[in-house]
């Protein structure tokens, strides 16, 4: 008899760490850089020497409250900091500097997006922390090698409530945190190079029922589509466990990308016992209503408000807001875009269209594109006053604004010669001369052969080198065929 998996829910809350991208390391003046020699960013504070004392990285601080400002989290005024005890061969001191009982943030939420419907993750908490080494396990087939550069490195967790209920939604919330961690400025949130991390808690229930199942944490998923996949094993396994008359136990798993699976890496009877307690060598830090005002007033535009404003106020669909506001750099040039347009769709075709693939051909960003917004909006203006064909602005114009991006659309649009011909004393000249020329054609079409409109078009946009205006010469040729 097959399972119904629909009888379940899935349970499911994520822990997820971000790297901050300060110059400085959490708690020392050691450079926080990726990618550098093994071991050469450190120094006696972060190694743990005895005798070295912490101090606190105020862009940590300035960057919790950002993120908390943009989640619409509570800022916690008072912050101790913890040591949170545990050993492990690439933590030097013993034990972590964290936060515990005075998180900077609570509550709060993720907006994400299925189907249509918006959803709102609420949040737990966001602390401060900083970052263990590295152990590496694939370079030596005999040791284990420990790279302590990323030791102390700043951190923010963001936990969310238990309110996922499928991979599909937990890729959403992911994609979402990196949008906006990615917005403010204080990460990067690549996940390949691990300054963006996801641990997975998930548990299986029968629908309906509130109490709920024995969760399995999922580590070591560096990628938006591991944490999906590693999540839709774990809720059929626990799903086929439950079904088959067994016990889903307590324990931390880790994910197998090679077949999509996730596998046992240590039982978790009860929680650990970090042991925590206020960390002696940091006194606590106040954070003033007035700190919070000021940062408060430096925020930048932010993906989901902008998204409603491209929907409610300016008319686009759905699908271009989300293309638009998925990248900061592509929604800041067209909010630039739009202040010299009113032609939001356009602005937004042309800049999801010849734009992108401009970009993309050259694997450069938004920032290294070489043409203004203000000459891409004039370029929107000439079309929609019909002085050049959407044809002339993508074939010839933009090709050429690639290469002088100093010119001025207009300028370049006279310069190829490409200015449509407007006047209507020239331009019936023109439809006169190719009417004159076929006599018969023009007979033919008055006795019913309306098909020849056709040739007679493309006589007059021949005569004029293609600049004559195509509306305007198809209503003057009805009025002088049907006089």
């Amino acid at each position: 008899m097959a399972t119904d998996y629909n009888k379940y829910e899935a349970v499911i809350g994520l822990e997820v760490h971000i790297q901050l991208l300060t110059e400085s390391k959490a708690f020392s003046s050691d450079t926080n850089a990726f990618g550098e020699r093994p071991n050469t960013n450190v120094s006696p504070v972060s190694l743990g020497h005895p005798g070295t004392l912490p101090r606190i990285n105020t862009k940590q601080i300035e960057y919790a409250v950002r993120l908390g400002l943009a989640v619409g989290a509570d800022i916690n005024k008072y912050n101790e900091f913890a040591r949170k005890n545990y050993f492990y061969p690439d933590l030097p001191k013993g034990y972590q500097i964290t936060q515990d009982t005075t998180p900077i943030c609570t509550n709060g939420a993720i907006t994400i997006n299925i189907d249509g419907q918006e959803k709102q993750i609420h949040l737990t908490r966001i602390h401060m922390e900083e970052d263990s080494g590295k152990s590496i396990h694939d370079q030596d087939p005999f040791n284990t090698l420990v790279d302590l550069n990323r030791a102390g490195v700043p951190l923010l967790e963001i936990v969310s409530e238990p309110e996922i209920r499928s991979g599909d939604e937990a890729q959403q919330y992911l994609q979402e945190v990196r949008r906006l961690i990615r917005y403010l400025d204080i990460s990067d949130g690549n996940m390949e190079e691990g300054s963006m991390r996801c641990d997975a808690n998930i548990s299986v229930r029968l629908r309906g029922t509130e109490a709920f199942g024995t969760r399995a944490e999922v580590k070591n998923m560096n990628s938006f589509s591991h944490v999906k996949q590693a999540i839709n094993y774990e809720i059929k396994r626990q799903i086929d466990l439950i079904e088959q008359g067994g016990t889903v136990v307590q324990e931390t798993r880790g994910f197998n990308p090679l077949d999509s699976s996730t596998f046992s890496m240590r039982s978790k009877e009860a929680a650990n016992d970090y042991r925590y307690f206020p960390e002696p060598d940091l006194p606590p830090h106040i954070i003033e209503e007035t700190y919070i005002d000021s940062i408060n007033a430096k925020m930048p535009p932010l993906p989901n408000a902008l998204k409603r404003k491209y929907i409610e106020e300016l008319g686009l669909s759905e699908y271009d807001s989300s293309l638009l506001v998925d990248n900061k750099a592509i929604a800041l040039y067209f909010e630039e875009m739009i202040t010299y347009t009113k032609n939001y769709k356009s602005a937004a075709n042309w800049l999801m269209g010849p734009v992108k693939s401009y970009l993309n051909q050259q694997a450069i960003s938004i920032s290294d594109f070489p043409v203004s917004a203000k000459h891409i909006a004039t370029l929107i203006a000439l079309i929609d006053s019909e002085k050049i064909t959407n044809t002339m602005a993508t074939q010839q114009v933009f090709p050429a604004m690639l290469k002088t991006p100093e010119k001025s659309p207009q300028k370049l649009a006279e310069e190829l010669n490409l200015i449509v011909e407007n006047d209507v004393d020239t331009l019936k000249a023109m439809i006169n001369e190719v009417l004159n020329n076929y006599p018969e054609k023009v007979q033919a079409y008055k006795n019913g052969q309306k098909g020849l409109m056709g040739l007679f078009m493309g006589e007059v946009m021949k005569l004029s080198k293609g600049k004559a205006n195509p509306k305007e010469t198809t209503k003057l040729l009805n009025q002088l065929l049907n006089q």
